[in-house]
């Protein structure tokens, strides 16, 4: 089973929508992704308003970084 995930980003993010959009073949295949906009808390923006898109594990709290490749989420959610 795939973990659930928190896709960080922000509305007019160029690159959270290409990380959104290549996340999309996972998510036909079951993985749950929530996508998580740092506007809406003072502590994500703070923590994320640098380096979004970020790909998060809800299980491990692990973190993915753009960029990530297909591949590099297949390792991730191992």
């Amino acid at each position: 089973m795939l973990p659930e995930c928190q896709l960080f980003g922000t509305l007019g993010c160029h690159l959270c929508e290409v990380a959104e959009s290549m996340l999309m073949e996972f998510v036909e295949r079951g993985l749950l992704v929530e996508l998580v906009d740092i506007a809406d808390d003072e502590s994500w923006f703070e923590a994320y308003s640098l380096r979004i898109p970020v790909l998060r594990r809800v299980d491990t709290g692990a973190e993915l970084g753009w960029p990530f490749s297909a591949d590099e989420v297949v390792a991730f959610l191992r």
